[in-house]
């Protein structure tokens, strides 16, 4: 008996405006460490005005899209604020803006597949409407790739 056709199943990504970043895998699928076992392997990509901008690899790991998403969680609560998206890695840095009565978010997007010769920037304005989407769709990529390890606590770190 044949077997139905199944859809391929589609990478989760995280929207933004003009910025978009898909995640495809862990970089280390087997690691269960903090370091290693958090590395995503991503596509990030800008398109705005007639330029595309993308970078690829495993630039960002499953920490900073937590802390994205928190600090986007405390931004849709405030008047003002910013959340930003960055690591280790200088290939992408996102920074959402809210400035008190002005009512739009500033997103501003560093973005290069190369960071030691090239350095592109894209910057746009949404709608804080815009928030509840992305928070979703990174709650749904921490779903399928949730932090693994965590940081000693600061108290039980040898600190001379």
């Amino acid at each position: 008996m044949a077997q139905p056709a199944r859809a391929p199943v589609q990478a989760p990504a995280i929207e933004l405006g003009d910025f978009q970043l898909t995640v495809h895998r862990r970089q280390f699928p087997d690691e269960q460490d903090r370091w290693d076992g958090n590395w995503l392997q991503v596509t990030a990509q800008c398109a705005q005005a007639g330029a595309i901008v993308a970078a690829a690899g495993p630039i960002v790991d499953a920490g900073d899209l937590e802390r994205f998403r928190d600090e986007l969680i405390a931004l849709r609560e405030a008047p003002s604020g910013l959340a930003e998206l960055h690591g280790a890695e200088p290939h992408v840095r996102v920074r959402v803006a809210a400035v008190a009565g002005l009512g739009a978010l500033t997103v501003r997007v560093e973005l290069t597949p190369e960071p030691q010769s090239q350095g592109h920037w894209f910057e746009f304005a949404i709608d804080p409407s815009y928030l509840a989407a992305a928070i979703r769709q990174l709650d749904a990529v921490l779903e399928r790739f949730p932090v693994r390890g965590r940081p000693p606590a600061l108290d039980t770190l040898d600190v001379p």
